[in-house]
């Protein structure tokens, strides 16, 4: 099966690596090895996407700017003449969805093996449309098609350069509407692109785990409201960040299974009357279940104009660009010199054009400003959305650039965290002296005198007194004599300053969950255990 290549973000361009443009050929080997294909358990697919690759990570170049004018084929004989050069540059596509190509070349080769089986093309013409793709392939891979805007996108532009080749090309459109073909097209890159950050989610799990496991017994302040709360393992900090794309990565594999479905046959409305084999069109091109059944579309009219499951990738890319805005603006935080709790290497940092002492953290700034583009892009969807009567709409075609920017911007930013967080130091000095604040365990002080039969509400009083004294005194909280402490509450004596025990009072926390040293040791093991095997 065939599974995207790495795009990058704010990149338009077409592939040109050789090793990418001797790999299309394979696409006909390729369709027919899939029909023999074993079923695989549904837990399974995503996975299977992320190791399967028919094309190699692309060199990508804009589209040329110089593209012919003329009268597209879309058009045919309904039109006296071809449409204004304004109206031509306003209502093209393939500036952008030329990216697609990939995934109609294939479903191209899909759907005329199909066309074969049905007998609305002979064996020799069917073998002819694929060679002329594959040779149309061939040339976009090595940056030498011409991409044409009279011909307003990726579909029609691959079309009429195959026609113009082999004369079975006209036959190529049969039974397919551009409706459910650009559904078609959406779906395959779509698949691959949940496959590809889903990889990438986990090797960010993988780096958050690894810098837990190198500085396990680094003891640092916890936060809420951005005010020190109680002490933590910086590892379990960073494991609450695994769980997060953890969450992330089960939602990209719920969205796959929505997305595996195949709408091609739908036509532009109300299928066809043509005998067309929309089974094996699905299970050619990977769309079946865990028992290898085709995954069909059922309703002609929903499949052509459902972006449901683009909605649902933007979404999800929302809530992961959420987590890494967080995961960047703790790391931020955490490299001033007022928490001096990790220093960012030279390569993951940016200078100043007039202070010479600065040292940004601009990778973490830009993950968190990225964010807003992320959530805009979602926005703009379900806006684009909202008001379509059915079934297709020309509105529609405004679905991509989004859905291509989200992807592009999430991925890119995956990899950048990952890449960046082994080229981190911590501070552990820093870290242990911040944790060392006695403040952190007033709360451990709380469930002392709680054990010790008070109820909470007053033990939760005293100790809120205890904090107000060592406030007023400039004292730390552990410091306070016994006068001071019976003060604040007869019964307490100096033997209650023996809760003012970091590690202890960690041990003692033995929750499933805790920043407990079993629980956090228990839980690194767990994760690396589990990353290691995926």
């Amino acid at each position: 099966m065939l599974t995207c290549s790495d795009t990058r973000v704010g990149s338009a361009r077409a592939p040109t690596t050789a090793r990418e443009a001797r790999a299309l050929p394979r696409a006909t080997v390729w369709i027919r090895l899939t029909q023999a294909r074993k079923p695989v358990a549904a837990g399974h697919l995503l996975r299977r996407r992320q190791r399967e690759s028919l094309y190699t990570s692309p060199d990508i170049r804009q589209p040329p700017d110089e593209m012919k004018t003329g009268t597209p084929v879309s058009r045919s004989g309904r039109f006296s003449a071809g449409p204004g050069d304004d109206v031509a540059r306003f209502t093209e596509s393939v500036s952008f969805d030329w990216r697609l190509w990939r995934y109609d070349i294939l479903g191209s080769m899909a759907h005329a093996t199909m066309l074969q089986k049905v007998g609305l093309l002979t064996k020799s013409e069917r073998n002819a449309i694929v060679k002329g793709l594959e040779a149309i392939g061939k040339e976009i891979a090595a940056g030498k098609f011409r991409w044409r805007t009279e011909l307003e996108d990726v579909h029609m532009n691959i079309e009429a350069a195959l026609t113009r080749r082999v004369p079975a090309g006209a036959k190529l459109h049969t039974g397919r509407s551009r409706n459910d073909q650009v559904a078609l097209d959406m779906r395959l890159w779509l698949r691959d692109e949940l496959a590809g950050l889903a990889k990438e989610l986990r090797a960010l799990q993988k780096a958050l785990v690894d810098l837990g496991q190198k500085n396990s017994k680094v003891i640092m302040p916890g936060y809420t409201h951005l005010q020190r709360a109680q002490p933590v393992y910086l590892a379990h900090h960073l494991l609450a960040y695994v769980e997060m794309f953890e969450r992330d990565y089960q939602r990209l594999s719920e969205c796959f299974q929505r997305v595996n479905v195949c709408p091609l046959g739908s036509g532009a409305i109300a299928g066809s009357t043509l005998p067309l084999d929309r089974a094996l069109v699905a299970k050619l091109l990977g769309f079946v279940d865990a028992k290898g059944r085709p995954r069909l579309t059922q309703n002609s009219m929903d499949a052509v104009s459902d972006r449901d499951f683009a909605v649902e990738f933007c979404a999800v890319a929302a809530l992961i660009a959420m987590h890494l805005s967080r995961l960047a603006e703790d790391l931020i935080l955490w490299s001033t010199a007022e928490f001096g709790f990790i220093k960012i290497s030279d390569a993951y940092t940016t200078g100043s054009s007039l202070m010479p002492q600065k040292k940004n953290p601009d990778v973490a700034e830009l993950a968190r400003g990225k964010t807003g583009r992320v959530f805009g892009n979602l926005m703009a969807l379900l806006t684009l959305l909202k008001g379509l009567p059915m079934t297709y709409n020309r509105d529609l075609q405004e679905d991509k650039e989004r859905l291509f920017d989200t992807a592009d911007t999430v991925r890119s930013t995956v990899r950048l965290m990952a890449a960046m967080l082994p080229n981190m130091t911590i501070n552990a000095k820093a870290c242990s002296r911040a944790a060392a604040d006695p403040a952190l365990l007033a709360t451990d002080l709380v469930d002392d005198l709680v054990q010790k039969g008070r109820p909470f509400r007053q033990a939760h009083h005293v100790v809120g007194k205890l904090v107000a004294l060592a406030e007023r005194l400039a004292k730390p909280l552990n410091q306070l004599s016994a006068d001071e402490l019976r003060s604040a509450d007869s019964e307490l004596g100096a033997e209650v300053l023996a809760v003012f025990d970091v590690q202890r009072a960690l041990a003692r926390r033995k929750l499933a969950g805790s920043p407990a040293p079993k629980e956090v040791t228990g839980q690194l093991e767990k994760w690396g255990k589990a990353l290691g095997d995926r």
